[in-house]
């Protein structure tokens, strides 16, 4: 599948466009996304990049790994897989100017799935980990 056509799905997801996340390589049960920080859009009061920020960025390369097989197979009108639970624990706040996450599967059935989020930055200053289970809906 081209890259484009990910892409092209998700550009109706308003947010992950608000934010400046970028969808760089999708596969299955995988996919690489980036946040280029901003000054003044991404930090918080204490002058580092704002978890909620890192967590965006997690969260929608997990959007976008969990659900390529759907827009591959053209099913994404009938079933999505949506997050339903996260944990993620910050190690550090990026020196670099790109936060960049790698979201790979641990395990994926027919309902349920796994997924973990590696973000670093451009530096290789690792930043945060993330595990997402994720919940695969009916869609009417």
């Amino acid at each position: 599948m081209d890259i484009n056509e990910v892409r092209d799905f998700f550009s109706g997801d308003n947010y992950l466009m608000l934010t400046g996340v970028a969808i760089e390589e999708a596969g299955d049960g995988r996919a690489v996304c980036t946040l280029d920080i901003a000054p003044g859009k991404h930090f918080n009061k204490g002058g580092v990049v704002q978890g909620g920020a890192t967590y965006t960025l997690a969260d929608s390369a997990f959007a976008v790994a969990s659900n390529y097989g759907h827009i591959l197979r053209g099913e994404t009108r009938k079933r999505l897989t949506v997050s339903q639970s996260a944990n993620i624990t910050y190690f550090a706040p990026p020196r670099g100017k790109k936060l960049i996450c790698t979201a790979e599967a641990i395990t994926r059935g027919r309902v349920t799935s796994v997924y973990e989020m590696k973000v670093e930055d451009e530096l290789g200053t690792k930043v945060a980990l993330m595990i997402g289970n994720g919940h695969t809906i009916e869609r009417e």
